[in-house]
């Protein structure tokens, strides 16, 4: 491997780790503060425990999954967090298309970029390759 394509690699790297670790730490903020800036009011009784453990999970595997696939170069760890997002954002959208939700286009466009990269991404990797080769 060329050292372009070292560095390309190392920063794919580090920015999905950055993702990854983003991901984790909304995760941990709807145990802490739940739907703080999201816009999203929180609902009563069982359905509070639903949204928050819900919601929680989903940010907390997405994150580990995309540590897990970056940390330790297996891309069988980044497919969980790519069928997470891109599920997400067909929610999004039939949720809009159906049910009268508004389209957040902006998270719809991150998360298929975040899971557009983690694809290409996994493309890199063997099934038990590190993402960082040595030189």
């Amino acid at each position: 491997m060329s050292m372009s394509q070292r560095a390309v690699v190392r920063a794919t790297q580090l920015l999905l780790g950055g993702v990854g670790l983003l991901f984790v730490l909304i995760g941990l903020g709807w145990w802490v503060a739940p739907a703080a800036g999201l816009g999203m009011p929180l609902v009563d009784e069982v359905g509070r425990s639903t949204q928050i453990g819900d919601l929680a999970s989903f940010f907390l595997t997405l994150g580990v999954f995309i540590l897990a696939g970056v940390t330790t170069g297996v891309r069988a760890w980044l497919y969980p967090a790519i069928f997470l997002l891109g599920l997400a954002a067909c929610g999004r959208t039939i949720a809009w298309a159906l049910h009268g939700a508004s389209l957040p286009s902006g998270t719809v466009a991150f998360e298929l970029a975040v899971a557009g990269l983690l694809y290409v991404a996994s493309r890199t990797l063997g099934p038990s390759a590190p993402l960082e080769s040595s030189p």
